[in-house]
């Protein structure tokens, strides 16, 4: 995936720095930074202003869904659609990967849904962390600190998974 880099904000929340892309006022790719990233900004963007104020609301418990525009174009057709359908997961609700393999049409495929997962440009705003292994489980979260950044945004929705 092509991430444009000279437009660009990052800013600190509660699972650490998130950095925000965007190209032609869309949101491209979101990152949940690792422990001792840099905040700031690069380029002007209006959808940037946008995404930073509703994220920065969303871990304050002021907004549980996000009205920027993203733009998911870069993944196969198959990430495609299951980016779709993780997008259609509410705030506080929970999917498994056999039920996104199902919802696609592609019963059979829960591994490869969890490729598209983890694939996933736009955590967050297409709430990946919202789906578990078929018994409950938190399988792996690859943003931020990993499991603990998963657990700290299923905890924020209200959520809970086994261990």
């Amino acid at each position: 995936m092509k991430i444009h880099k000279d437009t660009w904000v990052a800013f600190k929340t509660p699972v650490g720095v998130v950095r925000v892309y965007a190209e032609n006022e869309k949101v491209t790719f979101i990152d949940i930074a690792a422990t001792g990233a840099k905040v700031g900004s690069s380029g002007k963007s209006q959808v940037l202003a946008i995404a930073e104020k509703e994220l920065t609301q969303y871990f304050s418990g002021k907004l549980n869904k996000f009205s920027f525009p993203v733009d998911l174009s870069n993944g196969t057709e198959f990430q495609r659609n299951v980016w779709k359908q993780i997008a259609k997961i509410p705030f506080g609700k929970l999917k498994t990967y056999k039920d996104i393999a199902d919802a696609i049409g592609k019963p059979k495929a829960a591994r490869a849904v969890g490729g598209a997962v983890g694939a996933n440009p736009v955590p967050l705003v297409v709430g990946c962390h919202r789906v578990l292994g078929a018994s409950g489980k938190i399988t792996g979260y690859s943003g931020g600190d990993g499991l603990p950044t998963k657990r700290w945004l299923l905890a924020h929705e209200g959520l809970t998974a086994k261990e």
